[in-house]
């Protein structure tokens, strides 16, 4: 079952968090994901408005999603946004209707 992996980003140095963002669609391809929304127009329709950069990718299965954050490649990207280049929340959920 297809799963999607949720981030809700702040970027406070640009320079250094595009070092990330560069190599992160190579490792999400590897890993079978595909990028559905990154960083485009948004509305907070609730909540706080504390982040400003949304992305979702589809993944085939939460494992796949999972596998690729965990990724040694992965990693060493995030270590770029990681250091202070800016704040994100990641959550992977597995598609479909759940509440049965």
């Amino acid at each position: 079952m297809a799963a999607y992996w949720l981030s809700r980003c702040v970027v406070h140095d640009p320079v250094q968090y595009k070092k990330y963002t560069d190599r992160v669609p190579a490792i999400i391809a590897a890993h079978g994901g595909r990028v559905l929304a990154r960083g485009g127009r948004y509305r907070i329709m609730e909540g706080p408005e504390v982040f400003h950069r949304f992305v979702v990718i589809e993944f085939p299965t939460l494992e796949a999603g999972a596998a690729c954050f965990e990724s040694p490649e992965y990693v060493e990207a995030a270590s770029f946004r990681r250091g202070g280049a800016g704040i994100v929340e990641n959550v992977i959920v597995e598609g479909g209707d759940a509440t049965t």
